[in-house]
């Protein structure tokens, strides 16, 4: 697997998820209910936003995007990792990133601020290559999972953003960083798939 840089670290500290891990294992809480959570949470932070309550909507925007730090770990401390699982949260992933950013188009539209909407398109544009890069390389046999802008990382960024009220900043730079992002993972790919193909035959 290719690694790249990225500015947030791939893994919660295990001193931080086992306790809540634990906690949720206790109550009985599947993982697959934790993703569906997750999305449910995304989609009020959408409505909260389009309605001009930015600094909700960013708090519940990071409340939602920190329960997908533990969908996975929950799912591999209870042996209920698999397929089905997996493709629930890499879905609702991608839903949950595409209404919050139609929220924040649709506060943008209300305002009238074309430049921010434009941006909001690219941000939106540049998410979902990244997504596509990856499982694309991945299904050709070269595995990029890093980068420099990743959902954490977009999730953070859009939500100070929210919160302090620097959103049009946030959006230029989630529109540069996505597709930085995406040209980035594509090089990658391109350049291990190659080496790839050069070592089949090889002695």
């Amino acid at each position: 697997m290719t690694m790249i840089p990225r500015l947030l670290p791939s893994r919660v500290p295990a001193l931080i998820l086992d306790p809540i891990v634990r906690v949720l294992i206790a109550l009985r809480i599947t993982p697959n209910v934790i993703t569906v959570v997750g999305f449910l949470g995304a989609a009020a932070a959408a409505a909260l936003i389009a309605s001009g309550e930015l600094l909700i909507g960013g708090i519940v925007l990071l409340i939602a995007g920190a329960l997908d730090l533990f969908d996975g770990a929950l799912a591999r401390a209870t042996g209920r990792a698999g397929p089905v699982g997996a493709l629930l949260d890499s879905t609702l992933d991608r839903a949950s990133e595409a209404v919050v950013l139609f929220g924040v188009l649709l506060y943008q539209l209300d305002r009238g601020n074309d430049e921010e909407a434009a941006l909001v398109f690219v941000a939106f544009a540049g998410s979902f290559l990244v997504s596509y890069v990856r499982t694309r390389a991945g299904e050709l046999g070269s595995e990029v999972a890093d980068g420099l802008a990743t959902r954490p990382e977009r999730v953070v960024l859009l939500a100070v953003g929210l919160m302090t009220g620097w959103l049009r900043l946030a959006l230029w730079i989630l529109a540069v960083a996505t597709v930085l992002t995406a040209l980035q993972r594509l090089v990658i790919a391109i350049g291990a798939l190659r080496r790839g193909q050069s070592t089949e035959g090889g002695d």
